[in-house]
């Protein structure tokens, strides 16, 4: 018999080239004409504060901005635009970039309307009630938040990262237009879309995964593998790109649901620490982890296996599940991510430590398919080491 399962993400999410064009009949329609537009601050030197400016203003609509948004996020970011959100009576939320900026904006809104804090609501189910309406405009195909209930934050004083979990945080809508990604480098291409990967092969894996989220997940490993090689080394290939965004936003979907496992529990600590950029903390444990999970789930891992186009009929079911863990390391090694945390800077001597923080991170090790002990944790630092 299967198990009783659900299925939540954004209410409504839109998808297609020009799709931004609409996002004035989106904000109408969502009874607002204040909105405040949050932005990472590269973003805005290049331009894009400028296009959305362009489809605000003939529709008459006054807007305020906040763009000091910054890679890996401190909490405080979320306070001071919440502040910036009220001074400006602003009532819808719109974040446009990549993860950090759409969880800030996230984040933001609920703090408008919720009393308190960014750091009172860190943890599951702590927002009391809903926040502005939000729309998510992601500018990179990776991190999936404009599908999930998440907003992750570093906390500089304790040097981790925490995350703030709630229904609440759900979009309004996802607009997800491709063509908004044709400009973004090749190396953050590439670690953003590693890290939907991971997202992917995460959640298809979980213990929490359903049937509705596997074939999401399992569609994404598809479509990532199939096309994040062009998306770096051919940035302006659009059906390429068209189609990468649109596995990360099946990768969110996937893990909004049956949520990640230990790949994310170990790399937070790497960039709470370290600085480490989310993407390629994922990219570097991914590998090790996978490894570690194998014996657990060798027939999900020979689906993996299949899905990157690897030839598995008539094997083993441990040499099928295997060459999942080659696809993703040959899929990172032509992506020119191939590093390790010895590379990083990352010191023996701190495994220890990093495995207490990780292991803090309790909800997605619930979700992992094999326990992972404090020395376990060690083991796996080793290896990506």
């Amino acid at each position: 018999m299967r198990k009783i399962f659900s299925f939540t993400g954004a209410k409504k999410i839109i998808f297609g080239n020009g799709s931004i064009h609409s996002l004035a009949s989106h904000i109408k329609d969502l009874d607002a004409k204040n909105p405040l537009i949050v932005i990472d601050k590269n973003l805005a030197k290049a331009g894009f504060q400028e296009k959305i400016a362009n489809l605000l203003i003939p529709e008459g609509m006054k807007y305020s901005v906040y763009d000091k948004v910054e890679p890996e996020p401190g909490i405080e970011l979320a306070d001071e635009g919440a502040k910036v959100a009220l001074k400006n009576k602003c009532d819808i939320v719109i974040g446009i970039g990549g993860g950090s900026a759409m969880d800030v904006a996230k984040a933001i809104a609920v703090l408008a309307t919720n009393k308190g804090r960014a750091v009172d609501y860190l943890g599951l189910n702590k927002v009391p009630k809903h926040g502005l309406p939000k729309i998510m405009i992601p500018t990179t195909a990776g991190t999936g938040s404009e599908v999930t209930f998440t907003a992750v934050f570093v906390r500089k004083n304790l040097k981790k990262k925490e995350g703030m979990n709630s229904p609440y945080l759900f979009p309004e809508l996802a607009l997800l237009d491709p063509e908004l990604t044709l400009s973004l480098p090749p190396v953050p291409t590439a670690q953003t879309g590693l890290d939907a990967l991971c997202h992917a092969i995460e959640s298809y894996t979980s213990v929490n995964a359903s049937p509705m989220s596997e074939l999401l997940s399992l569609q994404a490993i598809v479509l990532i593998s199939e096309n994040l090689r062009n998306c770096v080394h051919d940035g302006k290939n659009l059906k390429a790109r068209e189609n990468m965004l649109l596995g990360s936003l099946y990768a969110g979907l996937g893990l909004a649901n049956a949520g990640v496992t230990a790949v994310h529990s170990l790399s937070y600590p790497l960039g709470g620490r370290y600085g480490i950029s989310h993407g390629l903390a994922n990219t570097v444990m991914l590998p090790a982890v996978m490894a570690f999970n194998m014996p657990a789930v060798l027939e999900k891992f020979a689906d993996i296996a299949e899905a990157m186009g690897e030839y598995t009929e008539g094997l083993p079911a441990r040499e099928a599940a295997y060459l999942a863990l080659e696809a993703v390391e040959a899929l990172i090694e032509d992506c020119g991510i191939d590093t390790s945390l010895e590379e990083l800077g990352i010191k023996e001597k701190d495994f220890p430590a990093l495995a207490d923080v990780a292991l803090t991170v309790a909800r997605p090790l619930e979700n992992n398919p094999r326990n992972v002990t404090k020395e376990d944790a060690i083991e796996i630092y080793a290896d990506a080491f």
